[in-house]
């Protein structure tokens, strides 16, 4: 049987990451790859999560299986961070909450039971959008499609144009959106906006799926998590998929949340949607891993220990800042002719360059400089260091 299997070409990051480690020559840099690095080159694990580790291996007495839902302690202690630690959302019973295996999961629980809600749902999401978006979501069997979201022109949002498309979909579509740091762009909603399509989406019954795998790198735990709150604080239901990779660092640990939100909290509502969740979380995976989950459950269950894996955060977003603003002025400096500024109007880890895919080639063959095809890059793969070779090397690449 498996005689008759095709070989797949390489997944695009994937490869790019094999490329990179072949690659010997001591200039390289790695902006394909989405991880957070130092000005080392290095994905450091912070100390608030190598101190919440320690004590939880100190205390801990079993291996044993976690329940189909996972950690409870972390998973109200993930609703209250998305949703807010005060106010009506926080102390709602509309909301429950599932543990799972990374962002990438929550995104397919999600999926499930949106299939399980209405199996002929289509899902629309934002052209571009991450890329394994589309299989996590479609891999279920759900019909996914498209509409307009990034301006290349101006490096922001098309708002006109996706709020033209929106308004034309069926009641009842979904519709992912992502909460900040927009992933490939960087390129988020605004205040204003957001409101505007709270109206839209009220109006003609969609209903959101809101990926935030980055809140607090992009203006700040909360500021990221303002769109969020403000449609399911006015909409009846609402998916939120989170993930613990970026904000804690957790990316090997594969630990995220599903929070649905629901109409009412019981009988049809909140009661209900958790037995279809355990029961898909079971079928998919049985157990969520434990130790990532009760890594963040103790840092975000201690006060001393949240505020320092806070200032931890605050750190690491004041120097995506810095680098998008380093390198903005370099490429200002080497490419005149170019406008590169939306780099630095932008938020999160990723920009588009908005380069040709012949110039990525040129940059990975001639420059060592690695990027995927539609000149995505990680800016929190740069350093300082090596900011003014980077932007050189887009200068030659872009003459040629």
């Amino acid at each position: 049987m498996l005689e008759h299997l095709d070989r797949l070409p390489p997944d695009p990051i994937l490869g790019l990451m094999a490329a990179y480690r072949s690659d010997d020559d001591p200039r390289k840099i790695d902006l394909g790859v989405g991880v957070y690095r130092d000005e080392q080159g290095n994905t450091p694990i912070m100390q608030a999560v190598r101190d919440a580790e320690r004590t939880i291996l100190e205390r801990q007495t079993t291996k044993t299986y976690v329940a189909p839902a996972g950690n409870p302690a972390f998973n109200e202690a993930m609703r209250r961070l998305a949703l807010g630690a005060q106010g009506a959302l926080a102390e709602s019973d509309r909301a429950c909450a599932v543990q799972a295996p990374g962002g990438c999961g929550a995104l397919r629980l999600g999926a499930e039971l949106i299939r399980a809600a209405n199996p002929n749902a289509t899902v629309y999401v934002s052209t571009p959008t991450w890329a394994n978006h589309v299989p996590l979501l479609s891999g279920c069997g759900l019909k996914l499609e498209r509409y307009p979201y990034y301006d290349p022109a101006t490096g922001g949002v098309a708002f006109e144009a996706m709020m033209r498309a929106l308004e034309a979909l069926p009641s009842g579509s979904v519709i992912l959106l992502h909460a900040s740091c927009h992933n490939p762009t960087g390129a988020d909603l605004q205040g204003a906006q957001w409101r505007e399509l709270l109206g839209l989406m009220q109006r003609r019954a969609l209903l959101p799926f809101i990926d935030m795998a980055y809140q607090g790198l992009g203006d700040g735990l909360d500021e990221d998590a303002e769109g969020l709150r403000l449609l399911c604080a006015a909409l009846p239901e609402a998916l939120i998929a989170v993930s613990c990779s970026k904000n804690f660092g957790l990316y090997r640990e594969r630990v995220g949340c599903l929070i649905a939100l629901n109409q009412s909290a019981a009988g049809a509502g909140a009661g209900a949607t958790l037995t279809q969740l355990t029961r898909i979380a079971r079928g998919l995976y049985s157990m969520p891993p434990d130790h990532g989950a009760a890594i963040v459950a103790e840092i975000l269950g201690s006060d001393t220990r949240r505020a320092a894996w806070h200032s931890e955060l605050d750190g690491m977003r004041a120097r995506i800042g810095q680098l998008r603003a380093a390198t903005t002025r370099a490429l200002a400096e080497t490419c005149p002719d170019e406008d590169f500024s939306h780099i630095q109007r932008q938020r999160g880890m990723f920009s588009y360059l908005g380069i040709s895919p012949e110039v990525v080639r040129r940059l990975r063959e001639q420059h060592h400089v690695y990027m995927t095809a539609d000149s995505r890059v990680n800016v929190a793969g740069l350093r300082m260091q090596n900011i003014p070779y980077f932007a050189a090397a887009v200068a030659a690449a872009l003459r040629q």
